[in-house]
């Protein structure tokens, strides 16, 4: 008697155990987002709270019922192919890429998972999608316009600086847009008599040594490209611009935050905002058929009252007016 009833209790204890454990079992696996960039996090720390609203604004939260897979190539654009490789081998549910090379990484690593990307060059000139309306396949995003706004800051710098006549262009040439968004700006430059000249830069080095350059030929002000180099490089990049007190200008406010004299573009922190939705409306089961690529809409004045005291401009108050933030 006393060995069934130790053989009971047994029973009994390991049943109880292994309740919880198919409990577990039952629960849906949180689905997985892969986060796919060729830069470092730290660039992008307004960019992931923004993103991370947009998915909340779809009921999502990163650790509580969605997961997400950061892979950052760190500046070196090489490591994407293996990165977006990595996400595909582990079966996530979406793909975000946030520039240009690594939606590009990611379009040659998967044909099946949808993709959601926000860039400033022009998708269908890349072949990502067929058209904005009709993307097709499986990547749809957010598009903003750096070639297309460059012209209008370059008649903002034009405004802050109205003496300046000579003007240095610091571009990346390996960014696709830049092509596009030199002819506008050469065009703009035209318009408004001033001239240009060009210098190409890839790394932090070569960016030293562009500035060497201005040192000797004293440009009157300084236009920088719309790139993730230069988002990168940009406590550089204005620490150079103050100590050779040339003015400049910027496409990304994260710039003119870290001491440049002003930026003017899509409000980039908007544009993951509403990669995160997308995400998140994809996640609920919506088809990429029926996500159009979203052409960006908030733009963004940003100027560094601080430094332009310290390169001794007066800033005019038309600026200052229509100006969506001025940093003190």
């Amino acid at each position: 008697m006393d060995m069934k009833r130790r053989e009971f209790i047994t029973l009994l204890g390991v049943t109880a155990a292994a309740w919880p454990l198919a409990a577990v079992a039952q629960q849906p696996a949180m689905p997985v987002i892969g986060f796919l960039n060729s830069q470092s996090p730290d660039t992008y720390a307004d960019r992931l709270r923004a993103f991370h609203r947009g998915l909340k604004e779809t009921d999502y939260v990163e650790n509580e019922n969605v997961t997400v897979l950061y892979r950052w190539a760190e500046n070196q654009i090489d490591r994407l192919p293996e990165l977006a490789a990595d996400l595909v081998r582990r079966r996530v549910a979406v793909i975000v890429a946030g520039n240009t090379p690594s939606v590009l990484a990611a379009k040659a690593a998967t044909t099946t998972i949808p993709t959601v990307f926000t860039i400033g060059d022009d998708p269908v000139r890349l072949g990502l999608v067929a058209s904005l309306a009709r993307p097709g396949g499986n990547l749809t995003g957010i598009n903003f316009f750096n070639a297309e706004l460059a012209a209008k800051r370059l008649e903002l710098l034009r405004q802050l600086v109205p003496t300046a006549t000579r003007i240095a262009a610091l571009v990346n040439p390996v960014n696709p847009s830049t092509e596009a968004m030199l002819i506008d700006v050469q065009s703009a430059a035209r318009a408004i008599g001033v001239q240009i000249e060009v210098f190409n830069v890839r790394t932090s080095p070569e960016i030293n040594a562009a500035f060497a350059t201005f040192a000797r030929e004293r440009p009157d002000a300084l236009f920088i490209g719309g790139n993730g180099l230069f988002t990168s490089r940009r406590v550089q990049l204005a620490t150079l611009a103050v100590s050779h007190a040339i003015p400049a200008t910027f496409s990304s406010r994260e710039i003119a935050a870290a001491g440049g004299l002003m930026s003017y573009g899509t409000s980039i922190a908007d544009a993951f905002r509403q990669v995160g939705a997308y995400v998140g409306h994809i996640l609920k089961g919506a088809k990429l058929a029926d996500l159009p690529v979203v052409q960006a809409t908030k733009f963004e004045l940003v100027i560094n009252a601080e430094t332009a005291r310290m390169l001794g401009l007066a800033v005019p108050q038309s600026l200052l007016s229509t100006a969506d933030e001025v940093i003190e």
